[in-house]
């Protein structure tokens, strides 16, 4: 009898090994195959999507579906959403949760599943295609507020909030895989601009090292019980740009040592527990590989002659800083000077809230920089936001606007990659730029400022910004 069943489980693994492709060396095991059950159950939703009796949404529609913050949102529809697993439990880092994305490789959105059942990264493998029809379910947050959208089976019978993870009994009727598994493409991803919309995506980090201040320490901290963060670095123009790597506990590599040299890292973007931090997810130190020098930013004393430099502090009213250009191109709202609850210190504010205006759009440019008398320049500046939500700040570069506001929009402009505080960033945050290196430009330069929103409380979201300094070497 034994020896049956040994040979039945090796028939069944030789027979599922065909499809089976890893993300990477993280999760040698085999998926389970699907039975004829579960694989008439999922031929059946496809062919209801064809038919249209299921409409088929993506991720991105179903996460704009809820507000941060909000109540829990239960689908009434009958709706599907289809993606592909990134995450594994298999080694501890995940519980009772996978990601999910919406293509195996350059992903546009992902969001996390909830769910009773532990030990799922055999049958939600890496890679896995699945079906979710949502009629029943709900998306929301697992801890209200902490900015990462989740489908989940209920609301939490504690806190009416927050939602509970698909039960075990849902499953079967809600989350349907199909013979599919895909190789996952980590998005190779700028450090400077990973924001809220890559939150459930599976990304690559190059050229990154963690804190020099590790050396010699472990993925979790042994005095922590739960999740520790440790702090990946890379240069960036006059310092260094800082991202959190978070770990549990749980997991089977929390001793491992941190590498001490510099590479590429791949996780799942999430968020910290209380919504305040973007985090990188490891599902293994497989996909840590740092064997590079690190890098060693620029010698800041060198960089010491100042092109611009404006905090505000002497601001009131509607910003109106000498040969600067506060200028309203659609809508009533200007940027005003405003002082900051937490810092004490004045910063220019602009948000559409209750303005009423159906499309807000106002520029606020810096007077204009001669970039021909300097040999390197570095812009840097803050950013924090005030229940942001839909609305947008952008920060531009033009060499041929003449500084007159009628000709704005007759210039040309380049978007520059700032890191720009997101709409999900806590709003006591403040968040550094990093430097943009400015030296492809030349001549005299102009830096604008650009909020885009409207009076609809969904895109009305405030953006603060202060300490703009364009640093130089002479």
């Amino acid at each position: 009898m034994k020896k049956n069943r040994i040979i039945t489980i090796v028939l069944a693994l030789i027979a599922s090994i065909s499809f089976v492709t890893c993300v990477d060396d993280a999760d040698f095991t085999v998926p389970e195959s699907l039975g004829n059950e579960e694989n008439e159950a999922v031929n059946k939703i496809i062919d209801s999507i064809s038919s249209g009796a299921l409409q088929l949404k993506t991720i991105k529609q179903l996460k704009e579906l809820y507000i941060i913050g909000d109540d829990p949102l239960e689908i009434v529809s009958d709706i599907v959403v289809k993606g592909y697993v990134i995450s594994s439990d298999k080694n501890g880092n995940f519980y009772k949760e996978f990601y999910m994305q919406d293509e195996s490789e350059n992903p546009t959105a992902g969001i996390k599943v909830a769910l009773n059942l532990s030990n799922s990264y055999n049958k939600f493998n890496i890679g896995r295609e699945i079906y979710i029809r949502l009629k029943g379910l709900y998306v929301g947050e697992t801890n209200s507020g902490d900015g990462n959208i989740t489908i989940g089976g209920k609301i939490s019978a504690t806190d009416l909030t927050e939602i509970e993870n698909v039960t075990t009994n849902q499953i079967p009727n809600h989350i349907y895989r199909t013979e599919t598994t895909e190789e996952i493409v980590p998005k190779v991803i700028d450090f400077a601009g990973i924001n809220e919309t890559d939150i459930g995506t599976f990304v690559a980090l190059e050229n990154v090292f963690f804190d020099a201040k590790l050396a010699g320490k472990s993925y979790v901290d042994p005095i922590e019980d739960f999740d520790t963060q440790r702090k990946i670095q890379t240069c960036l123009g006059l310092g260094y740009d800082e991202l959190l790597v978070e770990t549990s506990s749980f997991s089977r590599f929390s001793n491992e040592t941190l590498p001490e040299n510099a590479g590429t890292i791949k996780a799942i973007v999430s968020k910290d527990y209380g919504g305040d931090l973007i985090v990188l997810v490891l599902n293994d130190t497989n996909d840590v590989t740092m064997i590079d020098e690190r890098c060693t930013p620029l010698p800041a004393e060198e960089y010491s002659t100042i092109l611009l430099s404006e905090n505000f502090d002497n601001e009131s009213g509607d910003i109106d800083v000498f040969n600067w250009i506060n200028y309203r191109e659609v809508g009533t709202k200007s940027w005003r000077s405003y002082t900051d609850t937490y810092s004490q210190s004045k910063a220019a504010r602009m948000g559409s809230s209750s303005s009423g205006d159906e499309s807000t759009v106002t520029w606020l440019i810096t007077s204009g920089i001669d970039l021909d008398i300097t040999s390197q320049e570095f812009l840097s500046f803050e950013t924090s936001n005030s229940f942001g939500n839909g609305s947008e700040l952008q920060a531009l570069i033009s060499t041929n606007f003449d500084g007159n506001e009628n000709n704005i929009n007759a210039a040309n402009w380049s978007i520059l990659p700032a890191k720009i505080v997101s709409n999900g960033e806590n709003y006591k945050s403040w968040i550094h730029s990093t430097y943009i290196e400015l030296s492809n430009y030349s001549g005299t330069a102009f830096i604008a400022f650009k909020y885009i929103g409207n009076g609809n409380v969904n895109f009305d979201g405030t953006y603060e910004l202060d300490n703009i300094v364009i640093n130089a070497k002479p």
